[in-house]
């Protein structure tokens, strides 16, 4: 019961902060005049799991495989900022405190994942 509390208000926080976050991160990121840079369709990605992280708030065990891919999604990403922190002109101290926070919600998802049915097959 803790658990699936502490799931849904993590699910409900990251949901907003990832639908929330778009508009600053993009006018931070994309000067007018310049070629948007892909960062700004990753944060599409972004976007879009945060409002199905939200929809699935109510009912996360129906929704394990979205909570699992989304914790395994962010440490993905955050393994690749991690390896673009290596390349010498590169960002390196912010590559490598985002790669650190996606990889802290990455396993904080997976860690409070609902259990598998054993009537489920996915």
């Amino acid at each position: 019961m803790i658990r699936e509390r502490a799931l849904k208000i993590v699910m409900v926080v990251l949901g907003l902060l990832f639908v929330a976050g778009i508009y600053p991160i993009v006018m931070y990121l994309w000067r007018p005049g310049d070629e948007p840079p892909g960062d700004t369709m990753m944060l599409s990605l972004y976007v879009t799991l945060g409002i199905f992280l939200l929809l699935s708030v109510r009912n996360p065990s129906a929704h394990r495989t979205l909570i699992t891919y989304a914790g395994w999604a962010n440490i993905a990403h955050g393994t690749v900022m991690a390896l673009m922190a290596i390349h010498p002109e590169s960002d390196r101290r912010g590559l490598l405190i985002a790669a650190g926070l996606s990889g802290v919600i990455g396993g904080i998802l997976i860690g409070l994942a609902p259990a598998k049915r054993s009537d489920n097959p996915f």
